[in-house]
């Protein structure tokens, strides 16, 4: 058995050099590592106060993932022929930003159940989330089995069969970050006029134009990446201009850095936020807003200032 072998073929972002990728690697870990801080503080201090919303902390792993993607990435600069190296990092770069995806279509779901919970409450629609997140997770396992195992390898047969792989991979994760886009826009149209189950603080349009903002740019980000590993592959020395560093940079840690900011100033963990054991008695009644017989008018769900808790100083630092 031989390998690890070097990648012959053009990959987003190529190769990370010291002259170039260490400065930006080494700027996009310190916003990683303070706006995983931040969430973290957020997660802490919601806990003290009974407001366990573990989201926050879910975005905190997501945020040390892409530190030790950098982190590798540095490496990686330094040790240019080390393939296991480059192999760790390309494993840490793609495996992270499904956290994401996750989250927000978690978000997208607590308004289908607010707004109609017939259908987001039913069992179908339960099982059928859940069987979403299953499959992210073993197509997660699979592409970082067929990413190593092509690294161990010259038989093009199976090439072939790992890059057909990572093809289904790809567009697979480019439909969970679209779905909760969909979701949202019919969940708003539907549901206008129509009373809903108050949740979280903040207003319903504002819940809206978080989901639909944070879906657009990962879904910007996953589409662009399908379509490049889609296109015809290329060798390293014809590397083509969708394949560049600025374009890496913008689509993989550019839009992760603007979404995780982002849930961080439009305060999540207080719009979204649900009280414990909801699933079991599928509603979201007693999270503290003003309500009404369980359910409230669309307008009528109003944020209260005095349940936020302030943003941690490291946001600022940020």
């Amino acid at each position: 058995m031989g390998g690890p072998y070097a990648s012959k073929v053009a990959t987003l972002g190529g190769k990370p050099t010291k002259g170039l990728d260490i400065p930006i690697d080494a700027v996009f870990l310190t916003l990683f590592l303070c706006a995983g801080a931040a969430h973290m503080r957020l997660y802490i201090m919601n806990k003290k106060r009974g407001h366990k919303f573990i989201p926050s902390a879910v975005t905190f792993g997501f945020c040390m993932s892409r530190v030790v993607a950098n982190i590798m990435r540095i490496t990686w600069a330094c040790y240019p022929s080390n393939v296991s190296v480059g192999i760790a990092a390309s494993v840490f770069v793609a495996a992270g930003i499904l956290l994401l995806f996750i989250l927000n279509l978690i978000y997208a779901q607590r308004m289908l159940r607010a707004a109609f919970p017939k259908v987001g409450w039913s069992p179908i629609g339960s099982y059928l989330f859940k069987g979403m997140i299953a499959v992210v997770l073993l197509t997660l396992v699979m592409l970082i089995t067929v990413l190593i195992q092509g690294s161990y390898t010259l038989d093009t047969s199976i090439l072939q069969i790992d890059h057909k792989i990572q093809l289904y991979g790809v567009a697979y994760f480019a439909v969970i970050a679209f779905l909760p886009l969909p979701i949202t826009i019919l969940v708003l149209i539907f549901s206008y006029g129509k009373q809903v189950e108050p949740f979280g603080s903040g207003s319903w349009a504002a819940k809206g134009a978080i989901v639909l903002t944070a879906g657009t740019l990962l879904c910007l980000g996953a589409s662009f990446r399908a379509a490049t590993n889609y296109l015809p592959t290329h060798l390293i020395t014809e590397s083509p201009p969708y394949d560049s560093k600025a374009c890496f940079y913008i689509f993989d840690f550019g839009i992760d850095i603007t979404v995780v900011l982002f849930f961080l100033v439009t305060r999540v963990d207080q719009r979204f936020y649900v009280p414990d054991g909801s699933s079991k008695v599928r509603h979201f009644r007693g999270t503290g807003v003003d309500q009404k017989d369980g359910v409230s008018e669309n307008a009528s769900i109003e944020r209260k200032e005095e349940t936020i808790v302030p943003l941690p100083e490291t946001h600022a630092e940020v």
